[in-house]
């Protein structure tokens, strides 16, 4: 057991994983790159994809050669869950084994892995259903058991923990133990640190705005109030300075899109 276990941290450690990472972070990258993108020409009052995850892909596919990118896209995030895989089994490069570390890496795996499956259905054609319409159709399901509202209103809770700690994450500036700040000259540590605080702060209000629309739609037995990163981005638009709320957030996750281009030379992994 103990030669096994040796063998596969040295694995997660390997060079083959380092290369996984990396492609894997410049998938996230391109990813909000594209969510920006879309959440601004919602800002400007165009007719445009859901500024998701799905959509952004789905944007992706519609384009010449979006099919190629689709699927480089769909293997980048499949070797991001991998690598956060084994960060969770063998511990991180930042935090070791600890716990809440390693934790955190299984919550990206998986949903990193669901990010796989999702640009496989774009490129299959095989779900044609909005992402957020699959959360509040599932979010329904959901309400329709016993306890079910509680259990919808408890995962939104948590999603509001989670894109609270992004926030925190972005104000505090802790995300920079994850790079290899020694290695960088001034002027890259200082645009790397500041596009990663503004994007990460960026990211974690849209979060944090879900996590609501979730514990709202549990609060009033309202299914359709569940709409994800889309339906928070959409709510920023509907209020006052609307469009530059929006266009605010937009910039936010164009920014740590920026960030994410840039963790793939300077993460440590």
């Amino acid at each position: 057991m103990t030669s096994l276990s040796l063998s596969g941290s040295e694995v997660a450690h390997s060079r083959v994983m380092a290369v996984a990472a990396r492609a894997g972070l410049l998938a996230r990258g391109v990813v909000y790159l594209l969510m920006g993108w879309l959440a601004i020409k919602i800002a400007m009052g165009q007719r445009s994809r859901q500024a998701n995850q799905k959509g952004a892909l789905a944007d992706v596919a519609s384009h010449s050669g979006g099919t190629v990118l689709l699927i480089a896209l769909a293997g980048g995030f499949a070797a991001y869950a991998l690598w956060q895989l084994s960060q969770s089994i063998y511990g991180t490069a930042t935090d070791g084994r600890k716990t809440s570390a390693r934790l955190s890496s299984l919550v990206r795996c998986v949903g990193y892995a669901g990010l796989c499956a999702t640009a496989i259905s774009v490129l299959t054609g095989s779900s044609n259903t909005g992402q957020d319409q699959q959360q509040a159709g599932l979010t329904a399901r959901l309400m329709h058991h016993t306890g079910g509202r509680w259990l919808v209103g408890v995962i939104g809770c948590v999603v509001v923990i989670v894109g609270a700690t992004m926030m925190a994450d972005g104000l505090r500036r802790t995300f920079v133990k994850e790079l290899r700040i020694a290695r960088m000259e001034a002027t890259t540590r200082r645009i790397v640190v500041a596009v990663g605080a503004i994007g990460s702060t960026a990211r974690g209000v849209v979060v944090t705005l879900a996590g609501v629309l979730v514990v709202d739609a549990a609060a009033t037995a309202d299914p359709a109030k569940s709409t994800g990163l889309d339906g928070a981005l959409r709510t920023l638009s509907h209020q006052t300075y609307g469009p530059w709320l929006l266009g605010s957030a937009a910039l936010g996750l164009i920014a740590f899109g920026i960030y994410g281009l840039a963790s793939t030379k300077w993460t440590k992994v």
